[in-house]
Order: C-alpha cells, then sequence, then structure tokens
C-alpha cells in the first residue's frame, strides 16, 4: 500500500514541475494502471479486487467511466495483464483520489484475497504506471459506440516512442496539425483517446486507443487506412520522417466489468 502511494505522490511531484500543469486548457489527464501477472489465479484475484473493490470505490470517487482490459493472447503469454483506464477533468481530481485513498485505503477490505496476499504469494508480479495528457485535437476521451459483444469487440492499445524529444514532438504534431487524428476520425476508427506520456516507463512517448466491432472489422479498417491518399500525403512528408523509433500494439477485449 505505501509503495503504491509513494508512487503515486512521486508522479504527481514530477507532473507539477511540468510546463503543461501551468496550462489552463480543457485537455484531460488518464491515470493508466497495468497489473503484470504471471498466473491466472493472479489474473482472477485481481479480477475480483477490480470488479468489487477498486472500480466501485473509484465511481463513489465521481469517476463514472473507468476501462479495464485484457489482451486477447492473455492465455498464451507468460507476462499476462490487465489494463485500466481513469479518466480526470483536471489534475486536482488526481490529487483528490489519491487523498481519499489515504483515508480510507480501499485496498485492504477484509477478507479479499488481492489485499490479503502474503508477501511471498503477491497478486500480481508489478504494477506498471501511466500519467497522460490528452492531445489538443481529442481534449476528452470517448465511450465508443460499438454493437459487437464483449468477446469480440477490440480495442487497441498503441505505444509509439520517439528516439530523440524533437522527433517525437514531431510525431505528435503529426496527429494534431498534421491531421491524422482527423483521419482517423473520417475513416471511423472509434478512437477511445489520443494522450502525451508525462511519466512512465517509456520516454519520450505517446498512446493511443482505437475500438472496433471485430478483429475482421479492425483489418479492414487499417487496410483502408493505409491506402488512404491523405495518409500517404503526411506519412511521406519530409517532417515527419524518423519520428517513431518503436511502436507496441496490443489488441485486448474489455473486461465485464468495464464501462468503455
Amino acid at each position: 500500500m505505501k509503495k503504491f502511494l509513494y508512487s503515486f505522490i512521486a508522479l504527481f511531484i514530477l507532473f507539477i514541475s511540468t510546463k503543461s500543469f501551468a496550462t489552463n486548457d480543457n485537455r484531460e489527464y488518464y491515470l493508466i494502471k497495468i497489473y503484470h501477472c504471471k498466473s491466472n489465479a493472479q489474473l482472477n484475484n485481481i479480477d475480483d479486487y477490480l470488479k468489487n473493490i477498486y472500480l466501485p470505490f473509484l465511481h463513489q470517487s465521481g469517476i463514472k467511466k473507468v476501462g479495464a482490459f485484457k489482451p486477447i493472447d492473455n492465455d498464451t503469454v507468460a507476462d499476462k495483464r490487465i489494463v485500466v483506464f481513469i479518466p480526470f477533468k483536471k489534475i486536482k481530481a488526481l490529487e483528490a483520489l489519491e487523498n481519499k485513498i489515504d483515508q480510507q485505503n480501499p485496498f485492504t477490505k477484509v477478507g479479499n484475497a488481492y489485499a490479503d496476499a502474503a508477501f511471498n504469494d503477491a497478486p500480481f508480479t508489478r504494477i506498471e504506471t501511466v500519467l497522460l495528457h490528452a492531445f489538443k485535437d481529442m481534449p476528452s476521451f470517448q465511450s465508443p459506440l460499438l454493437t459487437g459483444t464483449v468477446n469480440e469487440k477490440i480495442y487497441e492499445f498503441r505505444s509509439y516512442e520517439g528516439a530523440t524529444e524533437t522527433l517525437y514532438r514531431k510525431k505528435v504534431h503529426m496527429f494534431n496539425e498534421g491531421g491524422e487524428i482527423n483521419i482517423f476520425k473520417r475513416l471511423s476508427f472509434n478512437a477511445v483517446f489520443y494522450a502525451e506520456v508525462l511519466s512512465g516507463s517509456h520516454m519520450p512517448n505517446l498512446m493511443y486507443m482505437t475500438s472496433f466491432n471485430s478483429k475482421a472489422e479492425r483489418d479492414e479498417h487499417w487496410k483502408n487506412f493505409s491506402s488512404d491518399p491523405e495518409w500517404k500525403k503526411i506519412s511521406t512528408a519530409p517532417e515527419y520522417a524518423n519520428t517513431v523509433s518503436k511502436s507496441d500494439v496490443v489488441l485486448m477485449h474489455s473486461t465485464d466489468y468495464s464501462d468503455l
């Protein structure tokens, strides 16, 4: 518990020292928590904790929409994950949540396997925490309008890293002023968010999430994207050359307790 709190406070202190904190715009902030596990038993314990304790606590704290997702390959990989997406209208709401966690301590509900886990039988291998600030051309997250079932719907989580901060800023520009977000919108990619990583384990870094009714629909959308004349134009523009040094793509399903 204390380790988590100290990490959270350290992130917040780091964040308030940045220039973006001083700006007065309408862009939201996002906290992404990635629970890394080594077994299905650990996943089940975290599922129970998130469904019955943590998400209800977030709802009671005024955060009505929380996303919870699992990679579609969780059954076959050694590093099994649950990705939790928590949006905040203002950075002060993140600070307020931390204060409430400190006062009410929702992590230690009696009888919960997650809270009661022994030091040598932890419910996860680690928790990865990422703090983000929404792109200006999509300042608020959106709940996707999908018709597929929980087992069919695909949430595509992408992470782009830059080799230098200058090249990274050019990729952010490409999404906003360059028009990449507009292409995604025109082609109905049902984006949940686009955001800059303010603090995380891979920097400089941006992340975004799109959504689809099925894997087949997702593949068809990307086919249309790659052949789009406007995309071909900006993707070959000299000013945007070599702006991504590493990309990670994770296809996920939402959990049955996710609000997205």
